[in-house]
């Protein structure tokens, strides 16, 4: 049970990073909620999950082939500490760049969920390293249970960030100016580089 609850906090933590961080998709995000408020997001996160959605179940399909391999998950620990130092430095350089958030979407909300997914290089590095990782653990956790159960405690949050963003979009926030909100990314990243070297401790112990 312990185990469980502290591989839940982990996904949900690490998973932060990668559902409130800025980019294509959260700028459509903003730029179609000063339209159509909450809606907007809500349809923007039924896309993504379109994509999302097989992505996991094929890597979990992946992972449990890998799993009888010798130092597979020494390999994949190591990779996903790499990769958390790596999405970490990413971070905190684009918030402090302070990306453009104009978007100039033609497709509705829920075609450029998908789209704005299933192109973003990102999103599927993102999934193939540190998401792998946490899949991979899934499966020990509880097998093919453990994957689904990994992914409701990713998925709500797309759901939740995207919803309050578009929501506070047609409320007139200036949410990519706002100090707190690079504050609170800035820690964010801070964890991630904890949790990678969590990961990478595995490695050594």
């Amino acid at each position: 049970m312990v185990q469980f609850v502290e591989f839940a906090v982990s996904v949900i933590i690490i998973s932060i990073s990668g559902v409130m961080s800025p980019g294509p998709l959260f700028a459509a995000n903003v730029a179609y909620g000063l339209r159509e408020g909450t809606k907007a997001g809500l349809k923007m996160a039924y896309g993504h999950t379109v994509v999302e959605l097989p992505l996991v179940i094929l890597l979990g399909i992946g992972a449990f082939s890998l799993e009888m391999i010798p130092q597979f998950r020494e390999v994949i620990s190591l990779l996903g500490a790499i990769s958390l130092f790596v999405f970490a430095g990413m971070q905190i350089r684009s918030i402090v760049k302070k990306p453009n958030t104009v978007f100039e979407g033609k497709h509705g909300p829920f075609l450029a969920g998908i789209m704005l997914s299933a192109l973003n290089p990102f999103f599927l590095i993102w999934w193939f390293t540190i998401g792998f990782k946490l899949i991979s653990d899934a499966l020990i956790i509880a097998s093919f249970a453990g994957i689904g159960i990994m992914f409701v405690f990713h998925i709500w949050m797309d759901y939740a960030w995207l919803c309050t963003v578009s929501f506070l979009s047609s409320r007139g926030k200036k949410i990519l100016s706002n100090k707190n909100y690079t504050m609170f990314m800035i820690g964010i990243s801070g964890i991630l580089i904890y949790f990678g070297i969590v990961f990478a401790m595995e490695i050594i112990i």
